[in-house]
């Protein structure tokens, strides 16, 4: 199936194993960018919809792993994976693996070994958006593993969004994963619980969101972070114009409106105690940034 989007894109047969709403989109995606698509789902009726986009319905994984040269999977998991496509058995050898499940590191590492020993090469990926986005050019796909299948492949990663590649280390692009939903969710957890506690208040989150994004976005993240970043390399954090003392001072003013409004404390509390850790291993002295240095080692066990 061919439309006005698949030119200047190759026509690449790619196969789909997992069919909830990322794997539907992602073959969605490539159906719209004129790739002939094989698609397989245990459960056959969510591929209904697809088959009467043009792809073809596989009625076992390795009718889909035989379809064409690349295997994007998009399941649960890498226990899945191996489940799934260990039925697959010769049918990988010389074929692409593209591995878009959620996972940990050392998971994707182990993944590489399993498809060398099968003779595929092998990318592992993260998806940086929702469903609704796949497709779209600007939207974010981190890859890392083989340069070589990265470069040959990249024109057909494209059909799903803007394919950006970290590095030969097959565990990045789960790990970038794992660090950006880190940040966003301490981002909004950070939102939530500061519009919980003007909402003791009976300050609305519209009316608070109006003041608080306005300032953390242009001021705290493009200003402070982005400025920074090249300081937290250095490890180079000057209290000039501010000390991880004095920072500790308004932690613990939150820590302490937050139980006087009712609301939940144990954010602010974790925070305060971060901050604490790092005043007694030396950077009392240093900006609020120093606290990077302890997030960079291994949480400490309180003592029995």
């Amino acid at each position: 199936m061919t439309n006005q989007h698949s030119s200047g894109y190759d026509r690449t047969p790619v196969s789909v194993i997992g069919l909830g709403p990322m794997g539907a989109a992602l073959a969605a995606a490539f159906l719209d960018h004129g790739h002939p698509t094989t698609v397989w789902n245990r459960s056959p009726q969510k591929a209904d919809d697809l088959v009467a986009k043009g792809a073809h319905r596989a009625s076992t994984v390795i009718e889909a792993v035989s379809a064409g040269p690349m295997i994007i999977v998009c399941v649960k998991d890498y226990e899945t994976m191996h489940e799934i496509l260990g039925a697959a058995g010769d049918t990988l050898n010389g074929r692409v693996l593209v591995n878009l499940n959620s996972g940990t590191p050392s998971q994707a590492r182990a993944a590489v070994g399993w498809a060398t020993e099968r003779g595929a090469g092998y990318l592992d990926g993260a998806i940086m958006v929702p469903p609704p986005l796949v497709g779209h050019p600007g939207s974010v796909f981190l890859y890392s593993g083989s340069p070589g299948v990265f470069d040959q492949h990249r024109q057909t990663l494209a059909s799903v969004g803007d394919p950006r590649y970290l590095g030969s280390d097959p565990s990045l692009a789960v790990l970038y994963n794992a660090a950006l939903l880190d940040m966003m969710y301490a981002t909004m957890n950070g939102f939530l619980h500061a519009t919980a506690l003007v909402g003791s208040a009976n300050v609305s989150a519209v009316e608070f969101a109006e003041h608080a994004l306005g300032w953390f976005m242009p001021t705290v993240v493009d200003s402070v972070l982005a400025e920074q970043a090249p300081e937290l390399d250095k490890g180079n954090y000057p209290g000039d114009l501010g000390t991880l003392e004095m920072n500790l001072n308004a932690l613990e003013h939150i820590t302490q409106a937050s139980v006087e409004q009712g609301v939940h404390s144990d954010q602010p509390r974790l925070m305060k105690e971060i901050a604490e850790r790092a005043i007694t291993d030396g950077y009392g002295g240093k900006n609020y940034l120093a606290v990077f240095e302890i997030f960079k080692q291994a949480t400490r066990e309180p003592p029995t």
